[in-house]
């Protein structure tokens, strides 16, 4: 008889080496200290140095390990968390680029408005503690906006389009979050390989007839959690 959907697939070795080895790493290490290396944690472990590594490589993808040339694996810090309705005056935002596009099916779906509609762009990058933390891009239709200067030097227009941005008639925020993958440009402003998880944060900023402006951000799951005001809500990768 062939197997049913609700038979239990067997655990990889390499799966339940990691479950073993963050049982280890709470009881046994600190932040910032160095495993040992891994000769001795495979024969610690009676594994082979494969199994080994897979399971290393998926705590460092959680954010667990942190792998420094020269030095060894290291014990991560815990995330850090990034507020996302006020700043946290630990930050800063750095802009990558912004101009005028048309809007993809899915921004034109997020706005309301027709696939190939006009709308300024903004791109930029969150830092903290000198670490790039996420990305945004923020999308407004040119129709909600249309008295942004057009012979501005990049960085001065896109500071144009921030400030009147900041001062639409914002009646209502809508969030929504979902866990992805860091596309090559996306992981190149973030300092990592592509792939890697991220948390994509969608908003939504509301008028009295309809969507003003919608904000995509992603930010990276191996590092980061999400906070939200002071009711203590956080979102961050499953581990």
């Amino acid at each position: 008889m062939g197997t049913t959907a609700t038979e239990a697939a067997p655990e990889p070795k390499y799966w339940h080496l990691r479950t073993v080895l963050v049982r280890t790493i709470d009881e046994e290490f600190s932040t910032g200290e160095v495993l040992p290396n891994e000769r001795d944690l495979a024969a610690r472990f009676g594994v082979a140095r494969a199994t080994l590594r897979q399971a290393l490589d998926q705590l460092e993808l959680e954010g667990r390990l942190v792998r420094r040339r020269g030095i060894g694996t290291l014990i991560a810090a815990p995330r850090m968390g990034i507020p996302v309705v006020e700043a946290s005056g630990r930050d800063t935002w750095r802009i990558v680029d912004c101009g005028q596009a048309f809007a993809s099916a899915t921004v034109a779906d997020a706005l309301g408005i027709e696939t190939g509609a006009e709308v300024h762009s903004v791109r930029r990058v969150r830092m903290m503690a000198g670490q790039a933390v996420g990305t945004e891009t923020l999308f407004v239709p040119v129709a909600v906006m249309p008295h942004v200067p057009g012979f501005l030097a990049e960085s001065s227009r896109a500071r144009a389009i921030l400030k009147q941005f900041q001062m639409l008639p914002v009646e209502g925020e809508s969030r929504a979050v979902e866990l992805g993958v860091a596309e090559e440009e996306q992981a190149r402003l973030l300092e990592r390989p592509p792939g890697i998880p991220v948390l994509v944060l969608t908003a939504r900023y509301l008028g009295e007839e309809g969507p003003l402006a919608v904000a995509v951000s992603t930010y990276r799951a191996d590092t980061c959690k999400l906070t939200f005001g002071e009711s203590g809500v956080e979102v961050r990768a499953a581990s």
